[in-house]
């Protein structure tokens, strides 16, 4: 018998090679080429890399998606798939469809993102850790997730068991957030979206919540706003706020100032970018799926950016069009759009979209198979389960898909349009009108070969504002519809495009240019003769200044004839700048109100919605941003979100008047002699598998000291897990020893206290800590205080993971915006890492790394 020859193990590749393979690709683009080798290059669980650069990610996903259109009438060929996806010039999947698609060393999802939540207004501890389960499963397996918290009784409610009283939203928000940094893995945060509608009596809870120091750090925050609180803000009138929201007879109702709510929004929306605000009425009364609310596709909330709204378990996969690539002649004087290539193009994307929600539903038979084959108890996993045959359902009944865009800033400005004047939002909006068209069109035909969606019933959608302006615009497609269906319940939307603009080497989605042209530093090695030092820094490294131009202002340089290699000063690229069509159109140039208006425009012919975000300057007024918000509403936004320069770092310090307060007493450092009562805070945070519990003593919002140890074991301590506060009291045993006890006040309002927290933990945990806290009471910076601890030299491995808990701890109280002077980002070897909610994150690439 001949001997069959053994198959061939598929090549693999180390980082460095598939960095500087990708660097080629990426012509030097050294922060392109990073984050693709790290994020998106096909690889094992062991870290051995499968593809050298991404047009091998693009073969792969071309044979998928090829294979998928086999199955239908008109299939287009692997290459044709290639050529549309290659070089990310023209149609770019983002995020998981990238990462996920022909992927076999990894059982994950290809949705971008999920909403969940239980039927009807259940609102049971059961119904409630559901829910937290089930977001956890989802963001294992890559997702981000939005659910809304409309349905819990408000605080005070009768409850019957034990509790007697319901505690309200708050401490529900802790737990999905705590939930949400527990699962992040590999420097990947999950990301959550919760939201409320302020119709409910807990909303100005929900508003507050994060104002606190250390509060649902894991967690972005909306709130649902109906225009009856609108009018009533405008008008100046009360509004009553109830529990059930949607009952005609509810149990609760609390009569509020609608104004005085509305100014603690936007003073919250100043001072800390949140909460961000969703205008109810317009996303219900525009979207076309809730044509079927009845069916089950009622919408309850948004993914945590805030560009898809969803009913409960259906899922949505993204893909963006490079509007750049249309732009013909680019900064010339030639420069024009191709509209019969870009309409071609969005047909094409269209269809594959549609593919994608087939290799979704395979993805999904694999995560059940998965289960299924998991050794653990029936009722384990008999959530995790059930939340993936919800989630299969609802793709394969609706085939919901998100086609959006990139580059739109660039595509302006290689059209020698600025961003924000009214021809640039003209242009935007007729763009934007025939990416629906299109999309649309590619729909229908879709549904004459492949069928239409499950549900589908024209007579369901013939009031809705979105199709009936799709009629006014193209009548055929609007009676092809009616005839044929459609193969999507909805299209369309705009992400922010993060990541994939750094490989489009773009402007990110909807938004204008961050900034054309900007110096980075580089550390100067000492031994290094041909180096050039331009910054001496406080502790005396030498750092070498050079100038990164944005892509695509440095493709305007060359094609006006100006040096891209030469080491400008700053009045130099000033005056360059202001010749170019970046000049008084980036973010912060921008006029807002304009801005507001265009994305209401542009809205007009998204179906989901629109996540962008209006950047002003530190010094805006409260008055503005409210402002802003008033018009957005009038626009006809779904959605905004305002970020003040600065804000962020704001939020996580001590406040004004406490500062001031410290001020004027002349006192800049902690009290000598320790307080006998401090309140405090409870952080718990996984290590490996071993579970932590922290107790961090507070003074103006600041660590004092902080105590650790293991969680919930019978060797740790165990408190509830809604427990987040409380005080630690400084008492005497009766040997005169010091003892330090924690008090907290439970659900029936009575104080629980647990003595000696020395006694509860590790004698080898209690002595560091001590040192610790030492340090912390003499004032040494938190970001030093992580830094001492990272570089304890300790001997066992319980210890060594015991020092990294507590750096996990202390990190959050760190200010936002606090540089990390001794931190490289793994991503792309930048030093230009800030703290943001205890994360380190990367002012160049934007990668966050926790723990």
């Amino acid at each position: 018998m001949p001997v069959q020859a053994k198959p061939t193990a598929p090549k693999t590749y180390t980082q460095e090679e598939a960095f500087q393979a990708s660097l080629k690709y990426f012509k030097g683009d050294d922060l392109a080429a990073r984050v693709w080798v790290n994020k998106y290059a096909l690889k094992d669980s062991y870290g051995h890399i499968y593809e050298l650069t991404p047009n091998d990610m693009h073969r792969r996903i071309s044979k998928e998606i090829a294979r998928i259109e086999q199955r239908y009438p008109n299939p287009m060929s692997e290459d044709e798939v290639f050529d549309l996806i290659k070089d990310f010039k023209y149609i770019v999947p983002q995020g998981s469809p990238m990462a996920g698609i022909g992927n076999p060393y990894q059982i994950a999802s290809l949705s971008n993102c999920f909403v969940i939540g239980n039927d009807g207004d259940s609102d049971s501890y059961g119904g409630i850790m559901k829910i937290d389960q089930e977001q956890v499963q989802l963001m294992k397996r890559r997702g981000g997730v939005g659910h809304d918290l409309s349905h819990i009784r408000p605080k005070g409610s009768p409850v019957k068991n034990s509790a007697l009283t319901s505690t309200g939203i708050v401490p529900f928000m802790e737990r999905y957030s705590n939930s949400t940094r527990e699962v992040a893995q590999d420097g990947r945060r999950g990301a959550l979206m919760l939201s409320v509608s302020i119709n409910h009596p807990d909303a100005e809870d929900f508003i507050d919540a994060k104002m606190q120091q250390g509060k649902v750090t894991g967690a972005n925050v909306s709130v649902r706003i109906d225009d009856a609180f609108m009018k009533a803000v405008k008008n100046n009138t009360s509004y009553v706020q109830k529990y059930p929201i949607h009952s005609d007879e509810p149990k609760n109702t609390k009569e509020i100032e609608a104004e005085k709510l509305w100014k603690k929004i936007v003073h919250n929306a100043w001072k800390s970018a949140e909460p961000g605000i969703l205008f109810w009425d317009t996303v219900i009364n525009e979207s076309v799926p809730d044509a079927y609310a009845d069916l089950g596709y009622k919408t309850v909330s948004t993914n945590p950016c805030g560009e898809i709204p969803l009913c409960p378990y259906d899922s949505c996969r993204l893909l963006a069009i490079n509007l750049f690539s249309y732009v013909e002649d680019p900064f010339t004087e030639k420069a024009s759009f191709n509209y019969e290539l870009f309409s071609k193009h969005i047909a094409a994307a269209q269809r594959i979209m549609d593919d994608i929600i087939d290799l979704e539903l395979e993805k999904i038979d694999g995560i059940l198979g998965k289960i299924d084959a998991d050794p653990e108890n029936q009722d384990i996993k008999g959530v995790e389960r059930n939340l993936w045959l919800n989630i299969k359902k609802k793709a394969q009944e609706g085939r919901r898909t998100g086609i959006g865009i990139t580059a739109e800033g660039d595509m302006l400005a290689g059209l020698g349009i600025k961003y924000g004047s009214k021809e640039g939002v003209d242009f935007s909006v007729d763009i934007h009108k025939r990416i629906a068209i299109e999309a649309y069109k590619a729909s229908v035909t879709a549904a004459k070969e492949r069928g239409a969606f499950a549900i589908f019933d024209s007579d369901r959608e013939k009031d809705n504002p979105f199709i009936q302006r799709l009629r006014e615009a193209d009548e055929k497609l609007y009676y092809d519809m009616l005839e044929y269906g459609r193969r999507n319940i909805a299209l369309l939307t705009i992400a922010p495009t993060g990541t994939t603009s750094l490989m489009t080497q773009t402007s990110s989605g909807i938004e204008p240019v961050f900034l054309p042209v900007y110096k980075r530093r580089r550390k100067v090695n000492p031994n290094d003769k041909d180096s050039r030092v331009d910054f001496v820094d406080e502790v005396g490294d030498s750092w070498e200044e050079y100038v990164v131009f944005h892509h695509r202002f440095k493709q305007w340089m060359q094609v006006n004839g100006h040096d891209t290699t030469k080491n400008y000063s700053q009045e130099e690229l000033d005056k360059l700048v202001k010749t170019s069509p970046y000049y008084q159109a980036t973010s912060n140039d921008v006029d807002w109100l304009s801005k507001v208006k265009m994305q209401g425009a542009v809205q007009k012919w998204v179906d989901h919605s629109i996540s962008v975000t209006i950047n002003l300057p530190n010094d805006a007024t409260e008055e503005l941003v409210g402002q802003l918000y008033l018009e957005a509403w009038q626009a006809g936004c779904k959605g905004v979100t305002v970020y003040r320069d600065g804000s962020r770092s704001g939020v996580l310090i001590s406040n004004d008047e406490k500062k001031d307060k410290k001020k004027e007493n002349g006192n800049s450092t902690f009290p000598t002699k320790r307080p006998q009562v401090l309140q405090a805070d409870v952080v718990r945070f996984q290590n490996s598998k071993d579970k932590w519990i922290a107790f961090i003593g507070l003074i103006d919002d600041r660590p004092y000291e902080i105590f650790t140890g293991f969680a919930d074991d019978e060797d740790g301590i165990l408190i509830p897990r809604w427990v987040n506060e409380g005080l630690i009291i400084k008492n005497r045993n009766e040997d005169g020893t010091s003892r330090y006890d924690f008090q907290y006040e439970n659900k029936r309002g009575y104080k629980t206290t647990i003595e000696g927290l020395s006694h509860k933990f590790n004698p080898e945990f209690w002595n560091y800590a001590k040192l610790i806290s030492s340090t912390l009471r003499h004032g040494m910076s938190i970001e030093k205080v992580v830094d001492l601890i990272a570089s304890l030299q300790l001997d066992t491995e319980s210890i060594n993971t015991w020092k990294n808990g507590v750096a996990r701890a202390l990190k959050r109280y760190i200010a936002d915006g606090t540089v990390a002077r001794k931190e490289k980002c793994n991503n792309c070897n930048s030093t230009s890492l800030i703290y943001q909610e205890g994360c380190l994150t990367c002012k160049d690439c934007g990668s966050s790394k926790c723990g």
